[in-house]
């Protein structure tokens, strides 16, 4: 997956090119949709910022090959992006956990 690719899946999920990001909570990794959006004047990010960061997480999903994953919790959630609610995903890393989080 590029971050064209996630783009392009966002714009058609909800119609808006959503911030996407990578928490660590409590030892766990989530990836979120969340509220914000480059089409909101208020959106800290310029286009080209944005789809450079939609790379940059790109990059991890492909690492940790969760790419599938991700598209298909897309396609298949309920859940929209609203003020103060991100839409938020478990990444389960398995044993290999311990490789990308450091305490």
């Amino acid at each position: 997956m590029t971050g064209d690719e996630l783009h392009q899946l966002l714009l058609t999920k909800w119609g808006r090119s959503f911030d996407v990001q990578l928490r660590k909570v409590q030892g766990k990794i989530f990836f979120q949709v969340m509220w914000k959006y480059l089409e909101q004047a208020s959106f800290p990010m310029t286009e080209a910022e944005y789809l450079e960061h939609l790379e940059d997480v790109t990059t991890y999903l492909n690492a940790w090959g969760c790419t599938d994953r991700v598209e298909q919790y897309i396609d298949q959630t309920s859940d929209r992006p609203r003020l103060g609610k991100a839409v938020s995903m478990p990444i389960d890393l398995g044993d290999r956990t311990s490789e990308w989080i450091l305490e």
